[in-house]
């Protein structure tokens, strides 16, 4: 089956859960990430386990699960336990992240039918031995500059009846509330407002950009499948939070800061500083009404038998 083909080695519009919108992907240490992306992902795995339930109520047992930009391999490998009977392989432009991956599976018992690719995506996909029953492209597609093509590309690798999830869009997670006893309220809105600016212009800047509408379930069917399903999941991990939980917080907050502290104004600069001063009382590091709550959206869709 797919193993991993350490020649694509060309890591650029890497894309991960972790929202790094308007970021050059092209720079970061995979390898260093690893704990990072990790982290969020098993953050979210309520979320992604709910969308795995209605998944699998979607399709029958597949044979082969392929996830498109799998980065470490958390999400494939709930994939491994969704469905015992199916190979999973990780297919991903980061090697180092998919030796993370391979690790996780053979922890979880699934070593031996588990498999990656590693690659430019949707390209290294030809090296699948045969077509999958079900594809998962979890925030990966928004980084190659044609989605339609990057969709009818993905269709093609799979099996006749077999299905394509995509998630994309929902909500922005939101970790504070609106007024924040410092600084102007709605601090994490006006930055919710300059990351979209920013992710506009990583979009812009791709490689054979096409500006088209995110009409997800019509770019689907342009691709030549049947549009099955849409659903929202939510990630609802209400305050006090787990350590684990606040950890995350202040690592995503810390690194928008380093992506967008430039298009906020000074006062929504010095609340954000406080925000990240553990030896502030204010700060994220000690606030009782820190919370996470996000919501993803999947699209499912169907190859004609």
């Amino acid at each position: 089956m797919a193993h991993d083909h350490g020649h694509h080695q060309n890591q650029h519009r890497r894309d991960r859960p972790v929202h790094e919108h308007g970021h050059d992907h092209g720079h970061l240490d995979w390898a260093e990430m690893a704990p990072l992306l990790e982290a969020q992902a098993e953050l979210y795995t309520p979320l992604y386990r709910q969308a795995m339930t209605w998944l699998a109520g979607e399709v029958t047992e597949p044979g082969l699960v392929v996830d498109v930009g799998s980065g470490p391999g958390v999400v494939s490998c709930l994939f491994a336990g969704t469905f015992p009977g199916a190979r999973v392989v990780a297919a991903d432009g980061a090697g180092p992240l998919l030796e993370r991956a391979r690790e996780r599976a053979a922890r979880i018992g699934a070593g031996d039918r588990f498999g990656t690719l590693t690659g430019d995506l949707p390209g290294v996909l030809g090296e699948l031995d045969y077509p999958a029953d079900l594809m998962w492209a979890s925030q990966s597609l928004h980084h190659l500059g044609d989605q339609r093509a990057a969709l009818a590309a993905l269709a093609g690798h799979l099996a006749p009846g077999g299905t394509l999830a995509v998630l994309e869009g929902g909500l922005p997670a939101r970790f504070l509330p609106r007024d924040l006893g410092i600084g102007r309220p709605g601090l994490q809105a006006r930055m919710h407002a300059v990351e979209e600016d920013r992710f506009a212009e990583m979009r812009a800047s791709l490689p054979g950009s096409v500006a088209d509408a995110e009409d997800w379930p019509a770019m689907l069917t342009a691709a030549g499948l049947k549009h099955t399903g849409t659903r929202s999941f939510l990630l609802d991990l209400p305050a006090p939070v787990t350590d684990e939980a606040r950890a995350y917080v202040i690592t995503w907050l810390s690194r928008l800061r380093d992506r967008v502290g430039d298009g906020l104004d000074a006062v929504d600069r010095a609340t954000l500083d406080r925000l990240l001063d553990p030896g502030d009382e204010a700060s994220v590091h000690r606030r009782r009404d820190v919370f996470v709550l996000a919501a993803h959206t999947v699209y499912t869709a169907q190859r004609p038998s």
